[in-house]
């Protein structure tokens, strides 16, 4: 609006404006800018100061205005906006549906959160070895993934699982990831941060000089287990009932999950080092 109340001002003839436009556009043709991302843009046609396509270094072109280009508000879906990681990539997923963020870029965002986010590595420290596939870093990509494998459980929040397939896993991708209900998600945490030098599911009663082991039953709830006078025993007791516990909800739930989750519940092994 400003460049064309500046025109007004020169009180052209008709003939003389065009051939200022036509001037002006071969000035502006090829003016460089970064926009607020980083990425280097260019003016690659102009035909007015609300009709330019420009072009980035990874070859993406868009339209635009002029005014936006100067600004540098002129948005590339690959510039990697989300924790210096993610881009949103060209392709039919959107971010938001009706001002409501979409269940595909909610999980995606929450994923590169965990791997990414200093504040969160630091609020949950066994995420800082963990990392996201290249492939899934592209926004369309992921999405896609999200679509042909995400099913639902009746009352069941769904939870987008890295390493029950693939046990120590650390890299979310799509050989390694799956969908499980909360109850099957919250069976393998294992609060290695929290409890020490001791095994998976032992803490030690300092008052009483005895080791206790306790599992997790997948529904909010612990079992007590029994107290023991040697790590080993109690490991061995923890041991034999979680992965008798890991089977029966397993079978709860095997016509619900898919069967590779299924086997691999079925398959698992507690070892000393979870």
């Amino acid at each position: 609006m400003l460049i064309l109340k500046a025109e007004r001002k020169l009180n052209l003839s008709n003939r003389e404006r065009r051939k200022y436009y036509q001037q002006l556009a071969i000035k502006r043709l090829g003016e460089t800018r970064i926009n607020n991302n980083g990425s280097k843009m260019w003016i690659v046609d102009y035909k007015n100061a609300t009709d330019i396509t420009v072009r980035f270094e990874n070859g993406y072109i868009c339209k635009t205005r002029y005014g936006e280009f100067i600004r540098g508000k002129v948005s590339n879906p690959y510039d990697r906006t989300v924790y210096n990681i993610g881009y949103l990539g060209e392709g039919k997923y959107k971010t938001y549906n009706n001002e409501k963020v979409t269940p595909q870029y909610q999980t995606w965002k929450d994923m590169l959160k965990r791997c990414y986010s200093i504040k969160e590595i630091e609020k949950y420290p066994t995420y800082k070895k963990c990392s996201v596939c290249e492939e899934w870093h592209n926004f369309q990509n992921f999405a896609k993934w999200y679509d042909e494998n995400y099913y639902e459980i009746e009352c069941q929040r769904m939870c987008l699982d890295k390493d029950i397939l693939c046990k120590g896993n650390t890299i979310y991708a799509p050989e390694t990831c799956v969908f499980v209900p909360n109850n099957i998600n919250t069976l393998f945490i294992n609060c290695k941060s929290k409890r020490g030098s001791l095994p998976i599911g032992i803490t030690y009663d300092k008052k009483n000089n005895n080791y206790q082991a306790k599992c997790s039953m997948g529904n909010g709830k612990s079992k007590h287990l029994g107290k023991f006078t040697s790590v080993e025993d109690a490991f061995n007791c923890y041991k034999k009932n979680k992965e008798l516990i890991i089977k029966e909800i397993a079978n709860q739930y095997k016509n619900l999950i898919p069967q590779k989750v299924y086997e691999a519940m079925m398959n698992y092994v507690v070892e000393l080092d979870d």
